[in-house]
C-alpha cells in the first residue's frame, strides 16, 4: 500500500515575527534616545528624534537596514562617548552678589520705610507745636484741649464752645477758634478727620432722630465752616459717633458735659486722591 503524501502547509506561521521587529526596532530606538538625552549633541539628538518622530507617525513603517544600521553605529557612538566622559552633576555656583544686592535691597526698603516713619512723626510734632501755640491764645484748655497720638495731633473742643444745647447751629464765639484753627489747617498737606461726639442722653425731635443725627451734623457743620476758611474739601471728612464713645461716665453732669464734644484729628499720612469707585 502506498503511503498519501502529507499535504504541505502554504500558510506562514511566521508573519507576527515582522510586527515583533518593528516593535523591537522602536523599543530599541526609545531607549538610544533615553540614553542620548543625558549628553547635549544637537546633531545627534537631530537624527534620532527625527527618526523616532517618523516611526510613530506612521505605525505601519518599518525601518529599513540602512536605519537600523544608522541608529546602531549612533548609539554605539554614545555609548563610547558616555564612557570616555565622566558624569557629573554640577551644580550653579550661588550667585554670592545677587543675594548681597537682594538683602541689601530689603534693608534699603526697611530704611526707607524707618525713614519715612520718623519723619511722619517729626512732621506731627511740629504740627502740634504749631496748634498749641493757636490754641493757647483762644480758650482755657479745659474747653480744648491738644494730644498728640500715636498716628495724629487730635484737638479736642467741648461742644458748649462751639454749639448750644441740642443744636448743630455754631455759637458766636465759635468762629474765633474754629477760624484760627483753619488758618494753620488749610497749609497742610494732611487728612483731617472731624469727629462728632453726645452723652447719652436721648434726643428726638423733627430735626434730630437721635443722637447720631446731632453728632453727625455739628461735625458736617466745623468740616463746611473750614472750607469756607480755605481748607481743601478733599482732604476733610466728618463723623458721627452719637453717645457710643464715652470718655467719661455719663451718670453725672460733669461726665455728661466731657462727652458732648467735637473731635478734629490731624492724620499723619499725606492725602491721597482717589477717584470715585476705586
Amino acid at each position: 500500500m502506498s503511503r498519501r503524501k502529507q499535504e504541505t502547509d502554504n500558510n506562514n506561521h511566521e508573519r507576527w515575527l515582522v510586527s515583533y521587529a518593528d516593535f523591537i526596532t522602536l523599543l530599541f530606538a526609545f531607549f538610544v534616545v533615553m540614553y542620548s538625552v543625558s549628553s547635549v549633541n544637537e546633531s545627534k539628538f537631530r537624527v534620532l528624534s527625527h527618526s523616532l518622530v517618523s516611526s510613530f507617525k506612521d505605525p505601519t513603517q518599518t525601518l529599513d537596514p540602512l536605519q537600523v544600521s544608522q541608529l546602531s553605529r549612533v548609539g554605539h557612538q554614545l555609548a563610547l562617548h558616555q564612557q570616555s566622559i565622566p558624569f557629573t552633576i554640577a551644580n550653579p555656583p550661588i550667585q554670592l552678589a545677587s543675594i548681597s544686592s537682594i538683602n541689601n535691597g530689603a534693608i534699603d526698603i526697611s530704611h526707607s520705610r524707618n525713614n519715612a516713619a520718623t519723619d511722619g512723626r517729626e512732621e506731627l510734632d511740629i504740627i502740634a507745636d504749631n496748634l498749641k501755640d493757636v490754641l493757647d491764645l483762644l480758650a482755657d484748655e479745659d474747653q480744648i484741649q491738644l494730644k498728640r497720638n500715636k498716628d495724629s495731633v487730635e484737638i479736642e473742643i467741648n461742644s458748649s464752645v462751639l454749639f448750644g444745647s441740642g443744636s448743630s447751629n455754631l455759637a458766636s464765639e465759635a468762629n474765633t477758634v474754629l477760624s484760627a484753627l483753619a488758618d494753620t489747617l488749610k497749609h497742610l498737606p494732611n487728612r483731617i478727620n472731624v469727629e462728632g461726639f453726645t452723652d447719652n442722653l436721648p434726643i428726638k425731635n423733627q430735626i434730630f432722630p437721635s443722637n447720631w443725627e446731632l453728632s453727625a451734623a455739628r461735625a458736617a457743620t466745623v468740616v463746611r465752616l473750614f472750607s469756607e476758611y480755605g481748607v481743601e474739601p478733599s482732604r476733610m471728612a466728618s463723623i458721627g459717633y452719637g453717645e457710643h464713645r464715652p470718655i467719661a461716665s455719663n451718670d453725672s453732669t460733669d461726665g455728661r458735659a466731657l462727652n458732648r464734644r467735637i473731635a478734629i484729628l490731624v492724620l499723619g499720612s499725606p492725602v491721597t486722591t482717589r477717584e470715585p469707585g476705586e
